[in-house]
């Protein structure tokens, strides 16, 4: 069973960068493709950013193309969301998550708890 455990939420202001990180553990995740979302209080979950197997495609929700990054490290079993320019709109709780059968929205049923980031000034 794939156990996956966020970090590196943290309270910023806007324009600040900040990094998240995602640690795998009862798997290896290689042949997973894996995402980042991010959760609001009264909306559906959205898909941030999602990167296949192996790591050849990355997409970006629109909102976030040209400020976020996401990678994998695959040795070590741990993903990482690199965010910059922070604005307010980025506020919510970011888990990531993974999926062995394709890298759409709905696929990715397997995620994490979270953790929190706040844009504010």
């Amino acid at each position: 069973q794939v156990h996956l455990v966020e970090s590196g939420g943290a309270s910023v202001q806007p324009g600040d960068s900040l990094s998240l990180s995602c640690v795998a553990s009862g798997r290896t995740l290689v042949n997973w493709h894996l995402a980042w979302f991010r959760q609001t209080p009264g909306k559906e979950r959205e898909l941030v950013a999602a990167i296949t197997s192996g790591g050849g495609k990355t997409k970006y929700a629109d909102s976030v193309k040209g400020r976020f990054a996401i990678s994998r490290n695959d040795a070590q079993n741990t993903y990482s969301l690199q965010m910059s320019d922070l604005n307010p709109a980025d506020t919510g709780v970011y888990f990531c998550a993974a999926a062995l059968t394709g890298w759409g929205s709905d696929e990715f049923t397997t995620r994490g708890q979270g953790t929190q980031v706040t844009v504010s000034s």
